[in-house]
């Protein structure tokens, strides 16, 4: 072979002693080959340096080479919470493991929705993952009724996709609430999230499940969006509207930051008049003054087992929905001894 010219599939084919047919299924990593045969491919691919041609991959295989991770979600929201981060890396983890690039498109404007809509018209992607849709956000109902594999992070408030990924966020915040009444307190208000997303409704229903079993006035409520910002401004007319409050559960790391901010502001000491706890476990929930309560979710792992899902589609065969468990992380914003356990 002449040292000089790109090595070729046919090339690979014959120092595996195989097909060319062959060659592309095992290397295209297509089922329905012997371990034998792939065993023989790979070897020679190793031992020859051949580098598949992805462009003439993609015509052979109708692939793109490609999967998208949108999201509807502002620009700034996405880059300064951990949440999301924390997402692509779990979703980047395992798509390293193949040769399937990851765009992050933003799908809150209407150019973002227009794009996002064209590429699911077109199949302009292999695969979609589709996080933090809002109401009747209409992305969500094309992408259940597009040919191209789709799985949520997490479910829509207004229906249930075929496909997805979720944490157990109402079990979460009923865990949360339950740990708040067992250290004795007793006027335990909410900051919710954003009651356009499934994770906020969610959230919310567990804190109303766990203050009816316990009957005590589920009333203390300001909705918030999800933000530090918002937090804080939730937090501020928590106080002015319950200002005998002596609990808060809120619905994101995020917004318990700024209601913790807040909450010093007004002379108000966590644990001792205020106690506080909140959802997600992101690495500034240790950090804060004091060190955050707060329901742990694996983060990470929804991102993995997203894009798990959608490899699992775009192979054509057929995966079943999945809910990650949560469970109670304590620190000192609150005072109970109880020892942290599953939801």
């Amino acid at each position: 072979m002449n040292p000089s010219r790109p090595v070729t599939l046919d090339d690979v084919a014959r120092r595996a002693g195989v097909s060319r047919s062959a060659a592309s299924r095992v290397i295209n990593n297509a089922p329905h080959v012997s371990k034998a045969k792939r065993d023989a491919v790979l070897r020679a691919v190793h031992d020859l340096g051949y580098v598949p041609n992805a462009s003439a991959r993609a015509l052979a295989t109708n692939q793109v080479g490609a999967v998208v991770l949108a999201l509807s979600a502002e620009d700034p929201q996405v880059f300064a919470d951990p949440f999301f981060a924390e997402v692509i890396v779990g979703v980047t983890s395992v798509l390293e493991e193949t040769d399937l690039e990851l765009m992050v498109m933003l799908a809150t404007s209407a150019r973002g929705q227009t794009r996002l809509e064209q590429l699911l018209r077109t199949r302009q992607a292999d695969g979609v993952m589709l996080m933090s849709m809002h109401g009747d956000d209409p992305i969500a109902r094309l992408a259940e009724q597009s040919d191209v594999p789709v799985v949520f992070g997490g479910r829509p408030v207004n229906f249930e996709p075929r496909y997805y990924v979720d944490a157990d966020n109402r079990g979460g915040a009923r865990l949360a609430t339950e740990h708040l009444v067992a250290i004795g307190r007793r006027r335990i208000a909410t900051i919710t999230g954003r009651m356009d997303e499934g994770a906020g409704t969610a959230r919310y229903k567990g804190y109303q499940e766990a203050l009816a079993v316990a009957g005590l006035d589920a009333g203390r409520v300001v909705h918030g969006d999800f933000t530090e910002d918002g937090g804080g401004r939730a937090m501020a007319e928590l106080l002015a509207r319950h200002p005998d409050l002596d609990a808060v559960f809120v619905a994101s790391d995020q917004m318990a930051i700024g209601a913790l901010r807040v909450l010093k502001d007004a002379g108000k000491s966590v644990p001792g008049d205020v106690a506080v706890v909140g959802f997600n476990d992101i690495a500034t929930a240790r950090h804060t003054a004091p060190p955050l309560t707060t329901i742990s979710q694996p983060i990470q792992s929804l991102g993995r087992e997203m894009a798990r899902m959608l490899l699992t589609l775009t192979s054509g065969d057929t995966p079943s929905p999945l809910i990650l468990p949560t469970r109670l992380v304590q620190r000192a914003s609150t005072t109970s001894t109880i020892t942290a356990r599953s939801a």
